[in-house]
């Protein structure tokens, strides 16, 4: 092989090599392309074979049928535990859009569950699933002969309400606007079931909260209906969240909330059709 020949082959080489790491770099900006894609979709957030459970955050008005529903979840998914936080909607959805880790969130309200979509918690539009009415809880056998939203406002009765952030409290401004009328509480308490509980130890001589909570409640407290709660109806939505690591339970879960089995069980706990 003379001079001309060698030199020919080296640029060959060279020009082998170059081509070679332009290939490489290629498959790298491919492999990151296809990661980012990956990112972007719930299916991927998720690795379900390596995890044992959900966590769902949800209205406290939830508390006994989601229950229900997480134990029924439970036997039909043996490998997957679901951890329920409980709490006022509002506080629930700051917590979430502050970067709580949570798979599902189910609020009392569409305002609450809008912080959490407006915040870019949530993968796609949520789904309303059940409905809600207003019902005025007393003392049992309704001592103070409450039976309407109007003697609330007597001096001398203690009243407490949900606060004004609240769904609930939300709503019973709603009700009292239509009546035009004002009510000056007692005391505003984080939600439904925390004002219940105040009428339910005595501590106040109604409240107004949800017609579930009311139900749930048995004979502690007595539930007087009143009409303008029909005003101020709350839909409950839910969404899974973009911080889950197990979207596939996530989901399921979800399914089981809106299937047949689980209407029924919201429906039986007082709960209205979506």
């Amino acid at each position: 092989m003379n001079r001309s020949e060698r030199r020919a082959c080296r640029r060959l080489r060279v020009a082998g090599a170059g081509v070679a790491a332009l290939l490489a770099l290629s498959a790298c900006s491919s492999s990151d392309s296809d990661s980012s894609a990956q990112l972007d979709s719930p299916a991927s957030a998720s690795a379900p074979d390596k995890l044992s459970g959900i966590t769902v955050f949800a209205a406290a008005s939830l508390k006994e049928t989601f229950t229900t529903l997480g134990e029924q979840f439970e036997k039909e998914h043996p490998d997957t535990k679901v951890t329920f936080s409980f709490g006022g909607s509002d506080a629930l959805a700051a917590s979430i859009t502050g970067g709580a880790p949570a798979d599902v969130f189910a609020s009392a309200s569409p305002k609450t569950m809008k912080v959490v979509t407006d915040g870019g918690a949530a993968y796609g539009a949520p789904a309303t699933f059940a409905r809600n009415e207003l019902e005025i809880a007393t003392l049992p056998d309704n001592p103070d002969k409450i039976a309407s939203l109007k003697d609330l406002t007597k001096s001398d009765l203690k009243v407490v309400l949900c606060d004004r952030a609240a769904p609930c409290g939300s709503a019973t401004e709603k009700a009292l606007d239509t009546a035009r009328l004002k009510l000056t509480p007692a005391s505003y308490e984080e939600d439904a079931k925390t004002a219940l509980t105040k009428v339910v130890l005595k501590e106040a001589d109604a409240a107004v909260v949800y017609k579930t909570d009311v139900k749930a409640a048995g004979d502690k407290v007595e539930g007087v209906d009143f009409p303008e709660s029909a005003v101020a109806i709350s839909g409950y939505p839910i969404a899974l969240l973009k911080k889950s690591q197990n979207t596939v339970a996530a989901e399921a879960f979800i399914a089981l909330v809106q299937s047949p089995a689980g209407q029924k069980i919201l429906s039986r706990a007082g709960f209205l059709k979506p």
